[in-house]
């Protein structure tokens, strides 16, 4: 006699059975892993323990801190400098980067050749390897009214340092490689052929430039001013040195804050820089989609 086996049925509504967290760490790539660990120690918790920090005081202190007469003089200093620096070093740090580019200049002194294009090439870094400190002791020896420069503008009753201008060209000093070295590889890589097209087209020189280079280059300019204009809003050391550090005159955010902390008011540091930080990051975005709409031009 033959007995048949029949199979059981699958259930039609049978669910797997859910992955575990190990499971699903698992699968993911470990450079997702590494890079999600790594944000989150060196930014993401830094900046969520700020914001807790500045939670644990009542929204009356906060906002009373956040809006008390210094702070938004301090907000004002720091952001019309931060800008017009940043501003100031994507017009000449475009300049300056297509003088690289373009042109090829030496010295010969006899049968010595001084390579002056390498030599102003390498000096463009100085203000990522030179201690803030020293450039702002360098800065205000420079700026003051016996000067080298600040002799020239005091007798027209200008003072460069120890002012509000001082702190801008603290700034300007130490962002300005950001532009020069964002735009120096897109002008390598542009092809002169464009160019040359569009001159035997009738085009000017100014004409090309506008028309032709400029459009696919600006997104590139806005990065390196969004990255000036952040290194210049954190700046302390040259500043605190080469302003006079009064308030509703010279004084900047990070010096406030530093000064907070000086009285161990740690609430009131950290409010600030809550502030701080949210204005920039508010800046930035905007930045950002100025870069996205500039892209247009992009070639899909």
């Amino acid at each position: 006699m033959a007995v048949s086996t029949q199979s059981q049925p699958s259930h039609p509504h049978h669910k797997p059975k859910p992955q575990s967290l190990l499971e699903t760490l698992s699968v993911i790539p470990w450079t997702w892993v590494v890079t999600y660990v790594y944000l989150s120690i060196m930014l993401l918790v830094p900046i969520l323990a700020m914001f807790a920090k500045a939670g644990t005081q009542p929204p009356g202190e906060i906002w009373r801190i956040a809006t008390s007469p210094i702070a938004l003089a301090t907000y004002d200093v720091t952001f019309v400098t931060a800008v017009l620096s940043a501003l100031l070093n994507g017009v000449f740090g475009t300049i300056l980067a297509w003088v690289l580019v373009r042109y090829e200049f030496n010295l010969s002194i006899g049968r010595l050749t001084l390579p002056i294009k390498n030599i102003i090439d390498a000096s463009i870094d100085l203000p990522f390897a030179l201690p803030t400190a020293v450039a702002g002791l360098t800065l205000a020896t420079v700026y003051s009214d016996n000067g080298w420069i600040g002799s020239w503008f005091a007798p027209l009753g200008i003072k460069i340092s120890f002012t509000r201008l001082g702190v801008a060209i603290a700034m300007t000093f130490i962002s300005l490689p950001f532009v020069v070295r964002t735009v120096q590889p897109v002008l390598q890589e542009m092809e002169k052929e464009i160019e040359e097209a569009a001159w035997s087209l009738g085009a000017s020189q100014w004409q090309t430039f506008w028309k032709v280079i400029f459009p696919p280059l600006f997104p590139t300019i806005l990065t390196g001013v969004a990255l000036g204009f952040s290194r210049a809003v954190g700046e302390y050391g040259s500043v605190v040195i080469i302003a006079s550090n009064t308030p509703f005159r010279d004084l900047i955010a990070p010096v406030l804050i530093f000064q907070r902390l000086e009285q161990y008011d740690y609430s009131g540091a950290t409010v600030i820089g809550v502030v701080l930080l949210l204005i920039s990051l508010i800046m930035l975005l905007c930045i950002n989609l100025l870069q996205a709409w500039s892209r247009r031009y992009d070639i899909k």
